[in-house]
C-alpha cells in the first residue's frame, strides 16, 4: 500500500496522513479491494479546473476528479481535490470543512471501488457508503 499527499498550489491541510491511509485501506478492505498507490493532489479551483478541462473535457469546477488504475482486486488512482471547492461545499451545506474534506477524500476511494454517484438512485448509495466510512474513521483510535 502507498498512499501519497501532495499539494499543487496550496498548503496541505491539516490531515493525520498515518490515520487516513489506515483507514483507507480498512474502507477498501470492506469493498472486497487491497490498497495500491493511490496519490491525492490537494489543489485550488483553478488547477482543478484545468484539469477538468485538459482530461475530461468539462468546463466547472469540481470538488474531486480520480482517475482510476485500478485491477480486479487491488484499486489505485491519482486524486485531485479542490481545497476551495471543499471549502464553499462545507459552508453551502452547514457542515465543518474537516468533515467534508474527509468525506471527500473517501468519495474518491469508493469510486475506485466500483461505486458510482451519476445514475438514478446512485447518489443516495454513495452518500450511505461515505458515512459508513465516516462512522468508521470516527471509531478507529490514533495508531
Amino acid at each position: 500500500m502507498e498512499v501519497n499527499f501532495m499539494t499543487q498550489g496550496v498548503e496541505m491541510p491539516r490531515i493525520d496522513q498515518v490515520k487516513v491511509s489506515a483507514w483507507i485501506e480498512a474502507v477498501a478492505r470492506n469493498h472486497g479491494r487491497a490498497v495500491g498507490a493511490l496519490t491525492y493532489v490537494f489543489c485550488d479551483d483553478e488547477y482543478i479546473l484545468a484539469t477538468n478541462k485538459q482530461f475530461l473535457q468539462h468546463d466547472y469546477y469540481t470538488d474531486i476528479i480520480t482517475f482510476d488504475y485500478s485491477n480486479s482486486h487491488r484499486i489505485a488512482g491519482d486524486m485531485v481535490i479542490s481545497l476551495d471547492t471543499v471549502r464553499s461545499n462545507a459552508e453551502q451545506l452547514g457542515v465543518d470543512y474537516d468533515g467534508e474534506l474527509l468525506r471527500v477524500i473517501i468519495h474518491g476511494v469508493l469510486h475506485l471501488c466500483g461505486i458510482n454517484d451519476k445514475g438514478p438512485g446512485e447518489r443516495e448509495i454513495m452518500e450511505q457508503h461515505e458515512n459508513e466510512a465516516l462512522a468508521m474513521l470516527n471509531s478507529m483510535h490514533n495508531p
